[in-house]
């Protein structure tokens, strides 16, 4: 169960996620399935949470994204106190990058 919400998860949505093979496919399934605003927001808050791993201050981030400092600061907080999911995907893109 969803903590925010009393539905239950939809998982099939994040079985097919995990079906799609290159960016590609990855973008149009994402443009069919969001709006551009949520897009860009999600793409936006991935950005912020990869320069705050790799140690970047707020008001860079700020300066470079557009991002207001609520969201870097949520951001943030999930990066340090959410499900860990940020960890898995920045310790596997370090792993195929050699770092």
């Amino acid at each position: 169960m969803n903590k925010n919400t009393k539905q239950p998860r939809y998982d099939l949505l994040y079985e097919a996620i995990l079906k799609l093979k290159t960016p590609e496919e990855c973008i149009k399934f994402f443009e069919d399935l969001c709006s551009i605003t949520e897009l860009r927001a999600m793409e936006q808050r991935f950005q912020v949470a990869e320069m705050l791993h790799r140690g970047m201050i707020y008001n860079d981030i700020l300066e470079k994204t557009g991002a207001s400092s609520a969201t870097i600061s949520r951001v943030n907080r999930s990066l340090h106190y959410g499900s860990d999911g940020y960890e898995i995907v920045f310790s596997r893109l370090d792993e195929e990058k050699g770092q």
